[in-house]
């Protein structure tokens, strides 16, 4: 499935809000206005400016609200990932150096402040605060699922209900709010904009299930192998894998995820050991399932170009190979 196909009904607004994103970002200070022409450079595949203007066209008529919306999410999201690599001292994003790696932490951590601040005002200066209150509380979730996944790694005692709390708060937010400033920004009833919450909530669990997959190599392409258990964090067939064991298995997988995640040879041992639980057929059932709860609710919105390339997206985030 081809993304350019997927953005046809929005390609014209996602150009503008290329333009406009940049002008947002715009500062009087030199050193900060070359980081804000790196941070541009380096964009992905925009999916959450997708998910905001197709919610917004299959709900109502795509305006300049719309566009502030996808701003402050992609502003705020992309503030939470520069502190993110200061936090996980990382050198790398998407490929590229981050932000950290080639301006140090301190810069990294003004410039994640100084984006935070650019969201806040572009809100408050255009009397956006429906949207700006949905933002708010996913940035607001979103640390609370991090805490929560960094306070529960240190004891490895995730049951699935608690893994499912952590990634609601820690990815499915912010899909969740994507979609819901979308049809906010359109002036949708309050009815629509919950919709399109929970429609988004299910889309960003699916898509973290499939970014557990591929952990185990499902895909020829994608992060690299085993580096959530390097990270000590328990995703979906793991979890699955550990309820099944033996009590002597599953001390003997914790004590080498604790003490021994840093050998190659004992993390495609834990690799090993939840391929053979049918941990991964596990995660990819849930997965599906969640793609399907997503696609249901739909049902109710008239069909359009908008309507079906969000339908896209959301197969395409759980069919991409990266």
């Amino acid at each position: 499935m081809d993304i350019k196909n997927i953005q046809a009904p929005i390609a014209s607004e996602m150009i503008e809000f290329e333009t406009k994103f940049r002008h947002f970002m715009k500062s009087n200070v030199l050193l900060l206005d070359k980081i804000m022409s790196y941070i541009v450079k380096r964009k992905g595949k925009q999916i959450r400016p997708m998910f905001v203007f197709l919610s917004a066209g299959m709900s109502g008529q795509i305006n300049e609200t719309t566009h502030r919306g996808a701003a402050l999410i992609e502003l705020l999201h992309t503030a939470t990932l520069v502190h993110d690599d200061v936090v996980d001292d990382a050198n790398l994003r998407r490929g590229f150096f981050s932000i950290n790696a080639l301006w140090k932490n301190k810069i990294a951590v003004l410039v994640g402040d100084y984006l935070l601040s650019r969201g806040l005002l572009l809100s408050i200066d255009n009397g956006d605060f429906n949207l700006l209150k949905i933002v708010s509380n996913a940035v607001r979730e979103m640390s609370e699922g991090e805490l929560l996944q960094i306070e529960k790694a240190r004891r490895l005692d995730i049951t699935e209900e608690i893994y499912f709390d952590i990634i609601r708060q820690k990815t499915a937010s912010l899909i969740s709010s994507c979609c819901a400033v979308g049809a906010s920004s359109v002036n949708a009833s309050q009815e629509t904009i919950d919709l399109m919450k929970e429609f988004g909530m299910k889309v960003g669990i699916a898509f973290q299930i499939k970014d557990d997959l591929f952990d185990y190599g499902t895909d020829d392409i994608g992060k690299p192998l085993g580096i959530d258990i390097k990270e000590k964090k328990m995703t979906l067939p793991l979890i699955f894998a550990l309820n099944k064991a033996s009590w002597l298995e599953k001390r003997n997988i914790i004590y080498i995820i604790k003490n021994q995640s840093n050998k190659p040879k004992k993390v495609a041992e834990v690799i090993e050991f939840v391929k053979k639980s049918g941990g991964l057929h596990y995660a990819q059932v849930a997965m599906n399932d969640y793609f399907l709860q997503s696609i249901e609710l739909l049902k109710g919105f008239p069909d359009s170009t908008y309507k079906k390339s969000l339908q896209d997206l959301v197969e395409f985030t759980i069919t991409r190979t990266k």
